[in-house]
């Protein structure tokens, strides 16, 4: 292990040969050891290091080793390194409860005892080990968190671009199939009705031809968006369908009442007064609608469904277009 993956031990002493001695008892075990000869050479070298312990005595001057404790507690960075006392002085459990009080965790009373010093240096050292261990651990769970969060996003960004029109930024012929498919089986076992409606832009490739494929990519958008705007309802779905084509499925509806929806899709549009000099049933751009609703029967089908929906389109598109046939 190198010498910056070792733990570091900081022993605090005024007398360096008393630094010396400490030394040479820990120096066979795997740890860094930085000396210290006064409480703010140690406080200093706090901020430099991490430190597994700290062996500090208790007699200095200027700056005794319950101050330098008591300060070391005072730091949030400090504040949990833990600290053993080495001294000389009285046994006397006020003196020893003093040192408790300012933040140490253990004594040593000289003379030292090696065997004594290594095994409680041992404990230690596996304690910040597994420390170390544990933040490890954490920061590897949280980059894996990371990592898995942000595939779900891709995959979320990847399954929205796969149901969505990149023109219009509406649910694409895709979605819509599903859409329709779940809603179909929805019904069949509540017995109750769906309608679908298909919208079909009036004269969108005179619009297209003379306005230019940019203004009519515009018209799309502007249409996409007055369309699910004009579908309220939490389980009502548009989506655009292909081209200038548009669909809307209308669970738990009847064709009456689909009937009133396209009628409001209709009128929502024509707020928007979209200029069409090229359409011959308004200066404005409109829709024609075709209505169906499902009868449950034990040929019925996804395809009868929408073919239901078309043709009623295009009798609306047959009986002069900008408006509703079903």
């Amino acid at each position: 292990m190198s010498s910056s993956d070792k733990m570091n031990i900081l022993i605090v002493d005024d007398r360096y040969d008393n630094l010396l001695v400490l030394e040479s008892l820990l120096e066979h075990m795997d740890c860094n050891i930085i000396k210290a000869t006064s409480g703010n050479e140690a406080l200093s070298l706090m901020f430099d290091y991490d430190f597994a312990l700290v062996l500090l005595d208790v007699q200095m001057p200027n700056m005794d080793g319950f101050e330098t404790a008591e300060l070391m507690r005072g730091n949030s960075k400090t504040r949990y390194v833990p600290i053993i006392f080495v001294t000389a002085i009285s046994k006397e459990p006020s003196c020893i409860f003093a040192g408790y009080e300012k933040g140490a965790v253990d004594y040593l009373f000289k003379p030292i005892e090696p065997v004594i010093l290594q095994s409680k240096v041992n404990v230690f050292l596996e304690l910040y080990n597994q420390k170390r261990l544990y933040e490890d651990q954490t920061k590897l769970l949280e980059l894996k968190i990371k990592e898995l969060t942000k595939l779900q996003q891709d995959n979320h960004k990847l399954q929205n671009l796969s149901t969505t029109d990149g023109l219009t930024g509406v649910p694409n012929r895709r979605a819509f199939d599903n859409y329709l498919s779940m809603t179909l089986r929805n019904s069949e076992r509540s017995k109750k009705p769906a309608s679908l409606i298909m919208a079909d832009i009036d004269f969108f490739k005179a619009y297209n031809d003379n306005y230019g494929h940019l203004k009519g990519d515009d018209c799309l958008i502007q249409v996409a968006n007055s369309i699910i705007s004009s579908v309220k309802r939490p389980l009502d779905f548009a989506a655009r369908y292909g081209g200038e084509e548009f669909a809307v499925i209308l669970p738990e509806t009847t064709a009456e009442q689909a009937k009133v929806i396209a009628e409001n899709i209709i009128e929502d549009l024509k707020e928007l007064e979209l200029k069409h000099e090229y359409s011959s049933v308004s200066q404005f751009v409109t829709l024609s609608l075709g209505v169906s609703e499902i009868v449950f029967a034990e040929d019925y089908s996804m395809d009868s469904f929408i073919e239901n929906a078309d043709k009623a389109l295009y009798r609306a598109k047959k009986n002069g277009r900008n408006q509703v046939s079903y």
